[in-house]
């Protein structure tokens, strides 16, 4: 479960973030959409605790941090950031591990899972989105797409409440944008929030239960999928949509 209310961020007297507020119960998934620039990416970094915001809170679970608490490094900022996985546009993997070493490396290191029983378990994962093969090379040695793959992995192997992925579909092709939908969906439906921001509608369409439309950091309307696809309220959703793909 995410709850956001009146989260609130400037950088130099430039707002990246104004007033946002929303609700997502868990077992959902939940698709972000908007124009560059308006503050999507920074939302996924204050909800994993990973960027300090100025007004506001954020709960996740059973944890909320406040405004005064996001950037004071402390035990209850630490076990916040638990509570989350985020894979990243630019995908900062471990380039000195293997496929298999960077799924596997934070479930032992961190939540202390027996390292036969986080290799099992990342074998499951892999064969799902059909980089098994690939498991003893390093990322240098992988395509973008398996590259995009493997972070996904990674930050699923360490079960956190919330997902948090920033373009999760840019380099692949349709047949693996649908092995990762099915992959989130399942994610998701075993309790799991699951919150994606995309420029593509096509992908978000076929996945999220929710759209949040975002323009000019703001987060203008929220709706069901096919509500805001189909009927959406604020006339910059209108225009965003009007030059989407899907027409």
């Amino acid at each position: 479960m995410i709850s956001i209310k009146g989260l609130t961020k400037t950088v130099q007297n430039t707002a990246l973030l104004c007033d946002v507020n929303l609700k997502l119960e868990s077992g959902k998934i939940l698709g972000i959409i908007g124009p560059s620039g308006n503050g999507k990416t920074t939302l996924l970094l204050s909800l994993c605790g990973l960027l300090p915001f100025d007004k506001g809170e954020i709960t996740v679970g059973d944890t909320c941090i406040r405004a005064a608490e996001s950037s004071v490094n402390s035990e209850k900022l630490w076990a916040f950031r638990k509570k989350s996985g985020i894979v990243f546009q630019h995908l900062h993997l471990f380039p000195h591990l293997t496929v298999l070493g960077n799924i596997t490396e934070a479930p032992v290191q961190v939540n202390k899972i027996n390292r036969t029983e986080a290799e099992d378990e990342a074998k499951v994962l892999l064969e799902k989105l059909g980089i098994t093969q690939h498991m003893n090379k390093y990322p240098e040695e992988l395509s973008g797409g398996e590259q995009q793959r493997l972070a996904i992995l990674r930050a699923l192997a360490m079960n956190p409440e919330v997902l948090l992925l920033d373009e999760p579909t840019s380099a692949l092709d349709p047949i693996r944008s649908g092995d990762v939908r099915n992959l989130l969906r399942e994610f998701a439906a075993t309790g799991h929030t699951v919150v994606i921001v995309s420029h593509s509608l096509r992908f978000l369409r076929g996945i999220a239960d929710y759209l949040a439309f975002m323009g000019k950091s703001e987060l203008i309307e929220m709706n069901t999928t096919e509500n805001l696809l189909n009927n959406p309220q604020d006339d910059r959703t209108k225009e965003f949509l009007h030059h989407s793909e899907l027409n």
